[in-house]
């Protein structure tokens, strides 16, 4: 059975990522890419979907682990009565394929280990043909084959079932596995030394992590996120995908489970942000290039999401009846029905990226001007339509509020663009949509009753999203109107955290579409703690915040949401989100104890 969603762990190539339990087994791992089928699948079924296990006899899960620094090699300590074991895992940055290096060191006495490998490749369905090949343990089914190699001193059995391999570590002694994916009609893949391996990653993430200029409070939970950023980077393309999973609950057994191991467009603004405030401008770069080539052609065409090379093509199957879902959460799916929604907001946070990168000094490409220009056209026509909103809705479609303030941050940053540029076509066309938006959404997007702003026109019902308000600028921290939405958006706290919007157990949610509720989202509480900072209440902020970095497991990393009644996380884990959201409101926090509010120039 799958361990909690808190207790794994990753550790990836800035191509695909393995999620690694405290009882040392690799319950997922999709190869060659995120978006690859599944090779190591128990996360979502059991150990007959795939795992690799390597731990004491008889022990379950590791007394202690930790990153070692500011790196993405994860140690894994078991201590017993007949000694200490530590297992270091790792995936070196990718020249070519795939490696998963696990190596086992005793730290004293001697100590009996057991080693367990399952491949079930196609998303722990097929299981493969596997036989002894010199050195190696060979895998193969179709298109896929995976290659074990293991210290000679190591006893190794192998069936198509499982592949076991039974050892003693004593003090001093090291020995080293590892585990390469090929495609099934490649040669042998490259040996690759796990030493030399080792110290090659813990380098390049050392280097990596030096650039960093954050420096302030929470300085190890900023590096530690932006260290699960860059591992969510698909490094050949430069975009960053969602989470590293699929299907993880935001309600045990319920039926609110995604695929998250694409490209959002949404997360570009607050990516680029939480980038380039931090330093790592070549990354943010990256980020920009692969927007740009995601969303090349007409605006109509504009998806939610895109595939981590930016394909467009991402259809939603859920049909994967072999697989039961994590805790019988159903169903499982590959693919995201979200790709063929109309979202409004993207849009705007698309210029709003723009625009930021623009302002930083990233040079903006030629036709990025004709992009703009034409994306504006498209938003004159359609920005008074309804659509399915920034929560991506399965219900109606409908006039969210946060959807037509993304519409005016579209015309705001296209106003903006221009004016670095010292342009004056179409401005005045612009400011018009600019300020009839405004003019809308302040009218019909508010709440006499409620002193806020609401999820929809002529709702009655709340929305976190409002939260965002102050920082994209379109009204004051100070309005009376901002501080209302902050206060009455509190009413959303679950027991101190935030959700998204209100939901009820067992029944369908007449907004989103979906039967039941689901937890605090995660990135709502820190929206919370921006909007207390910006407003003068740095200390509630504070706490906010604080109470979010409580809930990160032990190594550091949050999921999409929190359950505080149960003390669970929930959802795709480790999500970019969470974790994009965290180093932002930390900068945040920092700059509006100096006087700087967001949004205002």
């Amino acid at each position: 059975m799958a361990g909690m969603i808190e207790d794994y762990a990753v550790v990836g190539d800035l191509e695909t990522a393995a999620l690694i339990s405290r009882d040392g087994a690799i319950d997922w791992l999709c190869v060659p890419r995120f978006d690859s089928p599944a090779c190591f699948a128990a996360l979502l079924g059991g150990p007959g979907n795939g795992y690799w296990r390597i731990a004491p006899v008889g022990r379950r899960q590791c007394n202690r682990r930790s990153y070692r620094g500011d790196t993405l090699v994860l140690d894994s300590i078991w201590d017993s009565v007949d000694g200490a074991v530590s297992v270091t895992d790792f995936m070196p940055p990718r020249a070519d394929l795939p490696h998963v290096v696990r190596i086992v060191e005793g730290l004293s006495g001697t100590v009996a280990m057991r080693g367990e490998m399952r491949l079930r490749f196609n998303h722990g369905r097929v299981v493969p043909w596997t036989r002894t090949r010199g050195t190696y343990v060979v895998s193969v089914a179709g298109p896929d084959s995976a290659w074990l190699s293991a210290d000679q001193r190591v006893d190794v059995r192998a069936t198509d079932d499982c592949t076991y391999f039974d050892f003693t570590v004593r003090e001093g002694e090291t020995l080293a596995f590892m585990l390469s994916w090929s495609p099934s009609h490649m040669p042998v893949p490259p040996l690759v030394d796990p030493a030399t391996a080792l110290l090659e990653t813990l380098d390049f993430w050392e280097r990596w992590t030096a650039k960093c200029r954050y420096q302030g409070p929470w300085r190890d939970a900023v590096v530690r996120s932006l260290i699960t950023l860059k591992a969510l980077t698909y490094a050949p393309t430069g975009g960053i995908v969602a989470a590293a999973t699929t299907s993880l609950p935001e309600s045990i057994g319920g039926e609110r489970n995604w695929d998250y191991r694409f490209c959002w467009l949404r997360d570009s603004t607050l990516t680029l942000s939480c980038l380039l405030r931090s330093g790592f401008r070549e990354e943010a770069v990256s980020w920009r290039d692969w927007l740009l080539r995601a969303i090349a052609g007409d605006p109509a065409d504009l998806q939610t999401l895109y595939g981590v090379a930016g394909q467009r093509r991402l259809p939603e199957e859920s049909s994967a009846l072999w697989l039961p879902g994590y805790e019988g959460s159903e169903p499982v799916r590959f693919g995201n029905a979200a790709v063929g929604q109309f979202q409004l907001d993207v849009y705007g946070e698309v210029l709003d990226a723009l625009y930021m990168a623009l302002r930083s000094g990233v040079p903006m490409p030629r036709h990025v001007w004709r992009l703009v220009n034409s994306f504006m056209s498209y938003l004159e026509e359609h920005w008074r339509e309804p659509d399915e909103g920034l929560w991506e809705v399965r219900g109606p479609r409908r006039q969210f509020v946060h959807s037509k303030i993304m519409c005016w941050v579209a015309a705001d940053r296209a106003l903006r663009m221009w004016k670095l540029a010292g342009r004056t076509d179409n401005v005045e066309r612009w400011r018009a949509m600019r300020k009839e938006v405004h003019r809308e959404v302040c009218r019909d997007g508010w709440n006499e009753e409620k002193g806020s702003f609401v999820q929809y026109y002529g709702a009655h019902v709340l929305d976190a999203s409002a939260l965002l308000i102050p920082r994209v600028g379109f009204l004051p921290v100070h309005d009376p109107r901002v501080l209302g939405t902050v206060e009455a958006v509190r009413t959303l706290d679950h027991h101190g955290f935030l959700r998204r919007y209100a939901s009820r157990d067992h029944e369908v949610n007449d907004v989103d579409g979906l039967r039941g509720s689901e937890g605090a989202f995660l990135a709502c509480s820190m929206w919370m703690a921006d909007a207390l900072a910006v407003t003068g209440r740095q200390d509630e902020a504070r706490a906010v915040f604080e109470r979010v970095l409580d809930v990160r497991n032990d190594v550091g990393l949050l999921s999409e949401e929190w359950d505080p009644v149960t003390r669970r996380q929930l959802g795709n884990t480790p999500q970019a989100f969470s974790h994009i959201a965290l180093v932002n409101t930390a900068f945040t926090l920092r700059e509006a104890a100096q006087g700087h509010h967001p949004g205002e120039e």
